[in-house]
């Protein structure tokens, strides 16, 4: 379904009204929902299907997942948390899993943001440098 620039620049200016402080408000993105869904004005999908995506986009760029081969220890996950709010300007939920088939190293997503330090991922690159 194609979005017209008037339902994404309303979609834009709903989600900004959703923002307190810079951090998304839960009970008003309820509310814009709520409101949209009972108003249904002209592109209503869109318009929802848009403000989900900038909701979604929002919600993962303050979540980091960190993947690693083994445990890590709790002075090794607070380092991450520090050194990555600090390089987001912000604090961020950590979730961390335990990946075996990384081999070693760790893999840290924040958002769209991949960072790949495996030795997984460094064995498939040197192969495709071989090939």
């Amino acid at each position: 379904m194609k979005i017209s620039k008037e339902v994404r620049r309303t979609s834009r200016q709903l989600f900004r009204v959703c923002l307190v402080n810079g951090k998304l408000d839960d009970s008003r993105v309820r509310l814009v929902v709520n409101q949209i869904i009972t108003s249904k004005p002209r592109g209503y999908h869109g318009m929802l299907d848009s403000f989900a995506a900038l909701v979604r986009n929002e919600v993962e760029s303050q979540r980091a997942v960190v993947e690693s081969a083994t445990f890590l220890t709790a002075d090794i996950q607070a380092d991450l948390k520090s050194s990555l709010s600090q390089k987001y300007g912000r604090e961020l939920a950590l979730e961390f899993h335990i990946k075996p088939e990384l081999l070693g190293g760790i893999r840290v997503k924040v958002g769209s943001d991949v960072w790949d330090g495996s030795v997984k991922a460094r064995l498939e690159a040197l192969k495709a440098s071989l090939s």
